[in-house]
């Protein structure tokens, strides 16, 4: 395993908004805080968009803003074509010209293709971080059913996948798929146990929150976080509110999230259907353990990808009841034994939030449940453990390979200018 006693100085590179509160950001920011933890040293090259995190031996570069560009779509996009361009010359730039040596390589997403190249030319081992899998995207997402580019998206996880010395894999459905690709012995699989959390903050409390936006203190209320985008479910869920309202007359489902102009037409929708939905749109990462804690029930109304939301590990951890959409996305990780799963239709999902929230003995053996499987299966401990196992099979292939960590790196201090 690593330790401080081996420190590394680590290339980091994030084709993400860092810091947003969403998927692959959460993921980068808690991969980051494991390794500085261990006295590692992670010069993280990202996009210009997002706000700056304070972990110590991390240092942020950023690329150049191009001046149309203020925000970057979940997903493929010509936005993040234009994006990626320019994070590649920076990474260049800095890699060639930083004057700083490197002891290995951390790739996210479609930067390992560059992570890969430059780990070779450089010789120092490339790791390979994937959070989804690249050709799966493009259908998730709607993006194109481009044969070509399709083909292309294949080529391209191929030769990150073969070609990184070790790979981190955040759900078993992407653990599979690297052993399919032969190279399972190079695989860690390192769920994202973390989900949103962020460093715990002291909240308002249950009711105070309620209060905030017009729930009363024993009002039913079901809770959605997470983003808008078409696969995570969100007419599924309005629909389920429909057929809820009338099982469960004073029942709401509190739903924080979204851009402005998805929250609006979101709104516009549950308005016309008469959906009990209360929006409160984006809010702090802080916020959203208060936001659990004002909860009776979770839902997670997913309808494709196989990709396990991020949510969901910290959803185990909350005492409150799980209702999921009974697909590989979410039965990878939960089980009847930890969350009422059902199929993604308006009619179920409404009757397994129905279902918790009218008995307390159901909801109570699921929360339980859920408990014992985050204890069990998803700690910290056992993330802290996974990643330190990915760095030493980096380490052992630079020993292999007969390179030698730099010693003595002081710490960089603060950020890049921009």
């Amino acid at each position: 395993m690593t330790s401080p006693a081996t420190p590394l100085r680590i290339l980091m590179l994030a084709p993400e908004p860092f810091f947003e509160p969403r998927g692959t950001p959460f993921s980068e920011y808690h991969r980051i805080k494991a390794l500085v933890e261990d006295g590692h040293h992670v010069d993280l090259v990202t996009y210009p968009v997002g706000r700056d995190v304070d972990l110590p031996n991390l240092r942020i570069i950023r690329s150049w803003r191009p001046p149309f560009i203020r925000k970057v779509p979940i997903g493929p996009s010509l936005t993040k074509i234009v994006l990626d361009a320019f994070l590649s010359l920076t990474i260049l730039r800095v890699a060639f010209w930083g004057g700083q040596r490197y002891d290995a390589i951390h790739s996210h997403e479609e930067m390992g293709v560059l992570g890969v190249w430059l780990g070779r030319r450089l010789k120092v081992p490339h790791l390979y971080d994937m959070h989804s899998s690249l050709p799966q995207q493009l259908g998730n997402f709607r993006y194109s059913r481009s044969r070509a580019l399709r083909w292309g998206f294949e080529q391209a996880e191929g030769y990150m996948v073969r070609g990184s010395q070790v790979v981190i894999t955040i759900c078993q459905e992407l653990q599979d798929t690297v052993h399919e690709m032969g190279v399972g012995e190079r695989a860690v699989l390192i769920e994202n146990v973390m989900g949103g959390d962020v460093d715990p903050a002291p909240g308002p409390g249950r009711e105070a929150i309620r209060g905030t936006w017009g729930l009363s203190p024993t009002q039913p209320v079901a809770l959605y976080t997470g983003t808008f985008e078409q696969y995570q479910g969100l007419d599924l869920l309005l629909d389920a509110s429909v057929a809820l309202k009338a099982r469960v007359p004073d029942a709401v489902v509190l739903v924080v999230g979204g851009a402005p102009e998805q929250v609006a037409a979101l709104q516009a929708r549950a308005t016309a259907a008469g959906a009990p939905l209360v929006l409160t749109g984006q809010r702090p990462p802080a916020e959203i353990p208060h936001f659990v804690d004002a909860a009776d029930v979770l839902v997670s109304p997913r309808i494709s990808g196989t990709n396990t939301p991020l949510k969901i590990y910290s959803y185990l951890r909350s005492g409150r009841p799980i209702v999921a959409t009974n697909l590989r996305t979410h039965t990878q990780v939960l089980t009847p034994e930890s969350a009422v799963l059902v199929d993604p239709t308006a009619a179920a999902l409404a009757d397994g939030l129905a279902r918790v929230l009218g008995d307390r003995q159901e909801a109570a053996r699921v929360a339980a449940g859920a408990q014992r499987l985050a204890d069990e299966r998803y700690s910290r401990e056992s993330y802290l453990t996974r990643t330190r196992r990915a760095y030493a099979m980096l380490l052992a292939s630079m020993r292999g390979a007969g390179a030698v960590p730099v010693t003595g790196a002081a710490p960089s201090a603060g950020q890049e200018p921009r």
